[in-house]
């Protein structure tokens, strides 16, 4: 089931013609330092089938190969216990990494030892035929479905995590609201911290609080509610349900952030993904299909206004 080694065979692209192989592991495929230099120490890394140093300029086209091995890594194997691959719906897949569509319900990942039943669990059990495992890279809320990103070797996954750090990831989520009287389009900018009343909430401008900011754009207004197309330049807890009930106009089925019954689901969907893909730098956009709470709910509204 275990690999002992990861072997990747990269090209070198026009736009590092000439800069340092240093450049190309560091600043082009973004991998981390110490990574580097594991590769480089143990000379895991060859130009068209020679070690060079990592000053050694690089040339378009040269075959780069990098080997790591599992002592690379502080958690080369996560601990994820398979559970029935029968819910898994892939939305995109490489050598690298999964885009998978998330069940509402399901949580990304367990909470306790010994729980099952995650989005991860079902995921680990659909790449066991491919003698691999699911590496984490983002979470979704529990109530929250749609397109979420797994690894499938842990080389990949510094890159995909400093890929949403660095904003170069970007996902759209679909979110009804309740309400209509937002702009067309808008940006909130409310750092969010603790609830210091619930401690499963966050709030606006509570106990250690940092930057959020999301971005919104109105889609359709129907009966009273608004659905929205959301982007997120930052990635705090429950960002997007937050900021939309301090504008007045929380989330529909939220639990949390709305006191109203309109649904028995929370409303949000991330919609789609546009990643750059490692090494390659190749851009896909994923997009998770809109789930049947969705519709059921655009059904029972009236007309579009």
């Amino acid at each position: 089931m275990k690999n002992t080694q990861w072997v990747f065979n990269e090209t070198v692209p026009s736009l590092m013609d000439g800069q340092s192989l240093k450049s190309l592991l560091s600043q082009y495929w973004q991998l981390p330092k110490h990574l580097v230099y594991s590769i480089r120490h143990a000379q895991r890394v060859l130009v068209n089938g020679k070690y060079q140093p990592v000053n050694f300029p690089v040339t378009t086209g040269d075959k780069i190969q990098l080997t790591f091995v599992p002592n690379d890594f502080v958690s080369p194997f996560p601990k994820v216990t398979a559970d029935s691959a029968a819910t898994v719906e892939i939305l995109y897949e490489d050598a690298n990494l999964v885009v998978m569509n998330k069940r509402r319900g399901d949580k990304t990942h367990p909470n306790q030892p010994g729980e099952f039943g995650a989005t991860i669990n079902h995921l680990a059990a659909y790449l066991a035929t491919e003698k691999t495992l699911p590496y984490m890279i983002h979470r979704l809320d529990q109530e929250t479905s749609g397109a979420i990103i797994f690894a499938k070797n842990p080389a990949v996954v510094p890159i995909l995590v400093a890929n949403i750090a660095q904003k170069q990831i970007k996902r759209t989520y679909l979110a009804w609201v309740v309400g209509t009287n937002l702009p067309d389009s808008g940006t909130i900018d409310f750092a969010i911290g603790l609830d210091p009343d619930d401690k499963r909430k966050r709030k606006v401008n509570g106990p250690k609080a940092v930057s959020a900011i999301t971005h919104y754009q109105v889609l359709k207004r129907q009966s009273g509610y608004s659905l929205l197309s959301v982007e997120l330049e930052t990635g705090r807890t429950h960002q997007i349900r937050v900021h939309l009930a301090a504008l007045q106009h929380p989330l529909v089925g939220d639990p949390l952030y709305n006191s109203s019954n309109d649904s028995p689901f929370l409303l949000l969907h991330s919609w789609k993904v546009d990643l750059p893909l490692p090494f390659t730098k190749v851009h896909k956009i994923v997009e998770a299909p809109i789930p049947q709470h969705f519709i059921d709910f655009q059904q029972r509204l009236g007309p579009s206004k």
